[in-house]
């Protein structure tokens, strides 16, 4: 690793010492590095872990950037090595492309050792080929450095450019192992990503403080495997790594922002702002109303909003822990108060306008979901809008500002009218429609009452006249669905009078099925309609068995032993019982 870091200097050094040209204006490069870095990370397969896709992708780039810059290495038969100089850069044809050739070498080199970490799980034999990709990888981030260290380039280059050297070298160290190495490097490059995101824009700082978020669990592994002793505070880590500049660096590239904050007026009121917290708050919030107006969609409103939400509490928290450490700063009770009390009602105004503002989003996400929301859910919300807006109103320091009160109460009464709005749909569903009448009616009487004011401003006058048609159509329904509830009442109640004995009838509806009779009782609760228990009736026996064999038996003839025919025999045997007898023959 060593000797690749001479050569590769080497080379620069000498291409320096044959480009000697007369001094020209130079064009100042910027190269925002790991915006560049996530961006094709992104988009090229490692949003699914795909390293390979990933080193195919920083080949063809490095190929295509060489051909448009023109600076090929031989051509097809030949190969000829051409590195990028500090001579490129400084040259009156200057283009950052140049820093972004060695920018991709560096994750092409990077790509293929993470592709070989996963591959190191079967074939371990691989991981010796993955720390030399690794050891290009710190020697081509070191090339990175050195040309950034140009002229040529921006303070915001040179950081980047530092810190990601030094988080490529963590990686290295991590992988052999060398925990007091890896973990000084990922504190270097995680201390000065922190210093970056808090030094730029809002909208820029996404990337910063997502690469600090993955740096920290490697840190706490590093600081897992070494002894107390070997971790040292982040003044010790700049003390033994070289950061000699950055500071100097850093102030160049925050002091035209941090001088415009130094005192800041609100209200009439003027007040220094010491906190160095406080201060870089406050410089990242200075556009972000153009930040949500650019947001591609609520949800990413949303996460913006909670972001400045969340920044604006640690903020709020360094002023109160500035006040309980100097007691100076906190005025006695009937004195005006001090300018950092005023810095912390500031805050906390801040905090509380843009909570309001994050609720109204979430609003409106809510009604994009549609059937998904019920009219409760809004009407929670609105209620949350208006402890937000107690708050306000409570406001140490403009509890007797009228002009203050006059407008967080003009807020206030727009939000009563939707609170009043949607609580009358949730009382509409549960079919109480008087009520939901008299709300419409109290939130028409809100947003009348914010139409008519002076005060109101034109996006207050728009969401009122919304919210008043909404309640034209919404009104008149619940007014008649409340009318037919009530004859459907009256229906009701003159059909459930109890009957009168003029009326009774004993016989069960059953028994009654062909006679139409009006019989109330049939509508209580306890009609005749079946005479329970029924009455007994015969009815006739199964029998035991059946005899199968009945047609085809032959029964002896019974004709003898009937009357009948024994009174046959004996009509028919008295004349030959007489001859018998006479004749002395016969049978016995």
């Amino acid at each position: 690793m060593t000797g690749t870091k001479k050569k590769s200097v080497t080379i620069i050094d000498a291409d320096e010492s044959e480009q000697k040209t007369e001094s020209k204006p130079l064009n100042i490069l910027t190269l925002e590095i790991l915006r560049l870095i996530q961006d094709a990370q992104q988009q090229h397969g490692l949003r699914h872990g795909d390293y390979q896709r990933y080193r195919g992708y920083c080949s063809r780039r490095v190929r295509r950037l060489r051909k448009v810059l023109k600076l090929p290495q031989g051509d097809r038969r030949h190969y000829k090595r051409r590195d990028v100089t500090i001579a490129h850069l400084e040259d009156s044809k200057a283009d950052v492309r140049y820093l972004e050739i060695c920018v991709m070498l560096t994750e092409r080199a990077w790509a293929y050792a993470m592709q070989l970490r996963q591959e190191s799980n079967t074939e371990p034999r691989k991981r010796f080929h993955l720390i030399k990709r690794l050891r290009k990888a710190a020697a081509l981030s070191l090339v990175l450095e050195a040309l950034t260290n140009a002229e040529a380039c921006d303070a915001r280059t040179k950081l980047e450019a530092h810190a990601y050297k030094m988080w490529i070298h963590g990686t290295l160290y991590f992988e052999l192992e060398q925990w007091k190495s890896c973990h000084d490097s990922f504190s270097v490059a995680q201390k000065i990503y922190t210093e970056l995101a808090e030094s730029l824009p809002y909208e820029d700082q996404t990337p910063y403080r997502v690469k600090c978020q993955e740096i920290s669990p490697s840190l706490r592994y590093c600081a897992y495997n070494l002894d107390e002793s070997d971790i040292k505070e982040p003044a010790e880590i700049r003390n033994v790594t070289p950061l000699e500049g950055l500071d100097a660096l850093m102030q160049q590239a925050k002091q035209r922002r941090t001088e415009e904050l130094s005192e800041i007026e609100w209200r009439k009121h003027k007040f220094t702002v010491r906190p160095e917290r406080v201060r870089l708050f406050l410089i990242s919030i200075q556009n972000i109303d153009e930040s949500l107006s650019k947001a591609e969609n609520v949800a990413k409103k949303i996460s913006i909003l909670e972001q400045v939400i969340m920044d604006c509490k640690e903020s709020i928290n360094a002023v109160r822990d500035e006040i309980k450490s100097d007691p100076k700063l906190k005025a006695a009770s009937g004195e005006p108060l001090t300018g950092t009390q005023i810095l912390l009602s500031y805050l906390t105004y801040i905090r509380l306008q843009r909570t309001v503002e994050r609720n109204i989003c979430l609003i409106e996400q809510a009604t994009i979901e549609g059937k998904k929301s019920k009219p409760q859910d809004f009407a929670r919300f609105y209620e949350i809008i208006l402890q937000n807006m107690n708050e306000l109103l409570q406001l140490n320091g403009f509890e007797n500002d009228t002009k203050y009160q006059e407008e967080i109460n003009l807020q206030a009464k727009c939000f009563k009218g939707f609170r009043c709005f949607f609580m009358a749909k949730t009382l509409e569903g549960m079919k109480r429609f008087t009520d939901a009448f008299a709300l419409y009616e109290r939130s028409a009487a809100y947003a009348n009452n914010v139409k008519s004011d002076k005060k109101s401003t034109a996006e207050q006058k728009k969401m009122v006249n919304k919210l008043l048609d909404d309640i034209d159509k919404n009104k008149f329904i619940a007014h008649a669905q409340g009318v037919l509830e009530e004859i459907k009442k009256e229906e009701e109640t003159e059909v459930f009078k109890k009957p009168t004995k003029k009326f009774k009838i004993k016989t069960s509806l059953s028994e009654r099925l062909d006679n139409y009779v009006e019989d109330l009782n049939v509508l209580t609760t306890k009609p005749n309609l079946v005479k329970y228990p029924p009455e007994l009736k015969p009815v006739p026996c199964k029998p035991l068995f059946f005899d199968l064999a009945h047609n085809l038996l032959e029964y002896p003839n019974l004709e003898d032993v009937t009357s009948e025919g024994a009174k046959a025999k004996k009509e028919t045997g008295g004349i030959s019982g007489l001859v018998k007898g006479l004749w002395g023959w016969g049978g016995k």
